[in-house]
C-alpha cells in the first residue's frame, strides 16, 4: 500500500465503492486498491449496522474533529468553485458542475476514509475487542484488525501486528474451548496470523542482514509457546493434539529464527528460497 492512502485516485474509487454498498449504480471497472479499500467499505458499513454502545474518548473526539477540518481546508471541501463566463447556447456549464460535484464528492470520501480508519483503530473498536467467535460484534472485531493492517507502515509493523493477532486468537481458543470444532478453528486462525507475522519478520531480517526482527520473533515465541502450553491442562485427547500442532510450528519458527541469526552473523547472503515461515537461510560453513 502507498502511503498516500487517499489521494484523488483511490477516494474517487472509495466514493464508487460507498455508492455500490448503498445500492447506487454499480461502476463496472476495478481497481488496485479495490482489496484494501473494500476493507474500509464493510468496516464502515458494521459500524453503521452495530452502533456499538461505547463512549468516545472526549480527547480522540477533539482530534478527530481536528485532523477532519485541517484535511477539509486543505483539500475544499465545501469551497465553492469559481464562476466562469460561459457563451451562450452552450453546454459547458452542466459538464462544469458535473465535474466539480465529483471533485467535491471524491474530496468528501477522503474525510470518510479518513474518519472511517481512525474511528475502527479507536475507541469506537472497544465494544469488540472481548467479542469471540459466534458474538454479534466479533466480525467488527476482524475487520477492525484488518484495517490495522491497512494502515501500517511497514511490513514489520504488519508482521508484529499479525503476532498479535494471533496472541488474541490464543485468548479467543481458551475461551471457546469447549467446543473442539470452534476451539480448533480458532488456534487455525491462530497459526495463519502467526505464519503471516513470521514470515514478515524474517524476511525483513534477511533483506537488510538485520537479526533485530528476529528478537521480536524470538519473544514472541517464548511467550506463546508457554501461554499454549498452559492449553493441554483438562483438555480432551482431540484438544491435545491440535494443540501440540500448534507448539510443534512454534518450535520450528525457533529453529528458523536461530538459522537465519547465524547465517546473519556468519555474513552469508540473503536466502534464495523460502516458504511459509518466510527465507530458508544455508547452514554457515563452520557448522557443517
Amino acid at each position: 500500500m502507498d502511503s498516500d492512502l487517499f489521494s484523488r485516485r483511490r477516494a474517487a474509487r472509495f466514493a464508487q465503492l460507498l455508492d455500490e454498498a448503498n445500492g447506487g449504480r454499480r461502476h463496472h471497472v476495478r481497481s488496485r486498491a479495490d482489496d484494501q479499500l473494500t476493507a474500509f467499505v464493510a468496516v464502515g458499513q458494521r459500524l453503521v449496522a452495530e452502533r456499538p454502545d461505547v463512549e468516545v474518548d472526549t480527547e480522540f473526539r477533539a482530534g478527530l474533529r481536528a485532523m477532519l477540518m485541517a484535511t477539509a481546508e486543505r483539500e475544499g471541501v465545501g469551497a465553492v468553485e469559481p464562476a466562469t463566463d460561459v457563451p451562450q447556447g452552450t453546454s459547458r456549464t452542466p459538464l462544469l458542475g458535473g465535474a466539480g460535484a465529483r471533485r467535491a464528492r471524491a474530496r468528501g470520501a477522503i474525510l470518510v476514509g479518513i474518519a472511517v480508519g481512525a474511528v475502527a483503530v479507536s475507541g469506537i473498536s472497544a465494544a469488540s475487542e472481548d467479542a469471540v467467535p459466534g458474538d454479534a460484534l466479533y466480525g467488527m472485531k476482524r475487520s477492525t484488525e484488518r484495517a490495522q493492517l491497512a494502515l501500517a507502515s511497514s511490513d514489520i509493523s504488519r508482521g508484529q501486528l499479525f503476532l498479535d493477532f494471533a496472541r488474541t486468537r490464543l485468548d479467543e481458543a481458551a475461551t471457546v474451548r469447549a467446543d473442539v470444532t470452534g476451539f480448533s478453528a480458532v488456534l487455525d486462525d491462530m497459526d495463519a496470523d502467526t505464519r503471516q507475522g513470521i514470515r514478515l519478520l524474517t524476511t525483513s531480517a534477511a533483506q537488510h542482514a538485520d537479526p533485530a526482527a528476529l528478537d521480536a520473533v524470538n519473544t514472541f515465541v517464548t511467550g506463546q509457546r508457554r501461554a499454549v502450553s498452559g492449553l493441554l491442562g483438562r483438555a480432551s485427547h482431540a484438544e491435545r493434539e491440535r494443540t501440540r500442532h500448534s507448539l510443534a510450528l512454534l518450535d520450528a519458527i525457533r529453529k528458523r529464527s536461530d538459522a537465519l541469526r547465524a547465517a546473519i552473523a556468519c555474513g552469508l547472503p540473503s536466502p534464495v528460497t523460502s516458504d511459509a515461515l518466510g527465507p530458508a537461510p544455508a547452514t554457515c560453513p563452520s557448522d557443517r
